[in-house]
């Protein structure tokens, strides 16, 4: 007697698509799980678990299988594709995300796979909410040809289109090259670890044959190199736990998108506190160094703050902090590095902050203790007319609260660049130890003086008068302030009180620039 079986039942279909989903999570080979851990590195649900907040990632298209025939692709179909797309929540706020799984086709992008991350872009720009790219793939899938390539140039418009609207965070855990390099260059920060991350061009193999010249991976595009020389990466991390939590802290600073303020923190700092160390802190010298790091931590609250590009362009502090509460970017001369001058890296990197401070609605402070831009045939043949031009281009497009404050030295372009009353800020202030003038007191009386010191029959005497006399006319404290240059000379003290009073007083600031499609700022 024969026995009909009937259809499968909803129990039977669930436990298929539970099955399905954990296969899929698991990976279909076992032993491509283990060659990522023996690499030191986590898989894509490994590590989107740690970067969102526990049991709150939604998956998008888990089942997706790629379409394509010829060189056996027919006969290999995983599902997800090999990227791992969804949205869950980081401290309860939505943010969506995409991760390569390097265990399938070593997380190289096809039609298939550039689509559901084309899907989820949408989504987010839709949502209003930060998208963050987990990067571990090996560059376009080769068997699918020029799908894959147009694959990247969805992608590549989608970031254009997303930037200043949402932001776009890249995280670099695994290989990123050829074209692909290009969709972590256009979003607005970029992460990288040690040992894992690499990002180029072109590999050592192609550049050895075209230049002869010998590079290992991590000396053409590791993290260091990064973080360092080019200035691609922002952030550099020895591991990628510790990498994923300071994500998630800089995701924490961040509004969702362009038409919100970022999230306010109320702590228990005291907003109007004193902050009299300094006074020992920064030297009366001019020509002494200090760390402003160390008096940006004596001002913000709790001495908190997440320094950006950290390592590249070091004469220039680029952070976010909290004032009293409140998200706030600031820019910094660098006295403990090439004396705080401004040169083409510190220039790039200040300009890419400050645009990014001014899409997103984050008010900015500059510190300034600048004795102007750094001389030399280097600087002038690559550029730094044309590249320092950014940083003043970004500030006079800014529409954000502006406040300037002159700790010591502010000469010459440099001083006007660093945010000065002239183009724009909205209040300036300054210590009584600021010197603001067009370049110090001994270069002066060297143009100024020099027939006189010349012909003075003891030159080194009369050159030490006319520096006073220069000093005592025209860089004294007060100069700027007598003409209006200066909104106030303040107390070193009252910094943090007066900042945080400053910044409340500008919080619905209402700026507009003249209607145009765009700028088009120096290259």
């Amino acid at each position: 007697m024969t026995t009909v079986q009937g259809p499968p039942s909803i129990a039977d279909r669930l436990g298929e698509l539970e099955q399905l989903k954990e296969l899929a999570r698991l990976g279909a080979d076992p032993a491509a799980t283990e060659r990522q851990h023996a690499k030191g590195k986590l898989t894509a649900y490994e590590r989107i678990d740690l970067l969102l907040d526990p049991g709150s990632f939604t998956e998008v298209e888990p089942l997706r299988r790629h379409r394509a025939t010829g060189f056996g692709l027919e006969a290999k179909r995983p599902h997800t594709d090999g990227v791992v797309t969804g949205w869950g929540t980081v401290e309860g706020r939505t943010v969506f995300v995409y991760a390569h799984d390097f265990r399938i086709f070593g997380g190289a992008l096809g039609e298939a796979h550039a689509q559901k991350i084309q899907k989820i872009m949408d989504m987010a720009m839709a949502a209003g909410c930060p998208l963050v790219s987990l990067n571990d793939g090996a560059g376009a899938r080769i068997q699918e040809g020029v799908s894959a390539l147009a694959g990247y140039g969805g992608i590549f418009r989608r970031n254009t289109r997303a930037s200043g609207v949402i932001p776009q965070i890249s995280v670099m855990l695994g290989p990123c090259a050829g074209g692909a390099a290009y969709s972590p260059a256009l979003t607005d920060f970029v992460f990288a670890v040690r040992g894992i991350s690499q990002m180029f061009i072109t590999g050592p193999d192609v550049v050895r044959t075209v230049t002869g010249e010998e590079v290992s991976h991590d000396g053409l595009g590791g993290a260091d190199v990064h973080g360092s020389v080019s200035g691609v990466a922002h952030f550099v991390h020895d591991d990628e736990e510790s990498c994923l939590a300071e994500v998630r802290e800089l995701l924490a600073m961040l509004p969702s998108n362009n038409r919100e303020l970022p999230p306010a923190e109320p702590g228990g700092d005291d907003a109007y506190r004193r902050v009299d160390r300094l006074l020992d802190l920064v030297p009366l010298d001019g020509n002494r160094s200090y760390d402003m790091r160390e008096v940006i931590a004596e001002i913000v609250d709790d001495q908190d703050f997440l320094e950006v590009h950290a390592r590249w362009g070091p004469n220039l502090v680029c952070a976010l902090v909290r004032l009293d509460g409140q998200v706030t970017g600031v820019v910094a001369s660098q006295p403990a590095a090439l004396a705080g001058v401004l040169d083409i890296d510190a220039s790039e990197k200040g300009a890419r902050f400050v645009q990014f401070c001014d899409a997103f609605n984050i008010p900015l402070l500059t510190l300034v203790d600048v004795p102007g831009f750094l001389p030399g045939v280097g600087q002038e043949h690559e550029g730094i007319i044309r590249r320092g031009a950014k940083l003043l281009y970004a500030y006079c497009n800014a529409t954000v609260p502006r406040v300037s404050l002159v700790l010591r030295k502010a000469y010459g372009g440099a001083y006007i660049v660093m945010d000065s009353r002239s183009i724009g800020t909205d209040l300036a202030l300054a210590w009584p130890t600021n010197e603001i003038a067009v370049m110090g007191a001994e270069a002066a009386a060297d143009v100024v003086f020099r027939r006189e010191i010349a012909a003075s029959k003891d030159s080194g005497a009369t050159r030490e008068q006319k520096i006073k006399e220069y000093r005592r006319e025209l860089v004294h404290p007060y100069y700027a302030a007598e003409r209006g240059l200066v909104d106030d000379v303040i107390d070193p003290g009252s910094t943090r009180a007066v900042l945080v009073r400053a910044f409340a007083m500008l919080q619905r600031k209402d700026a507009d620039l003249p209607r145009r499609k765009h700028g088009n700022p120096p290259q």
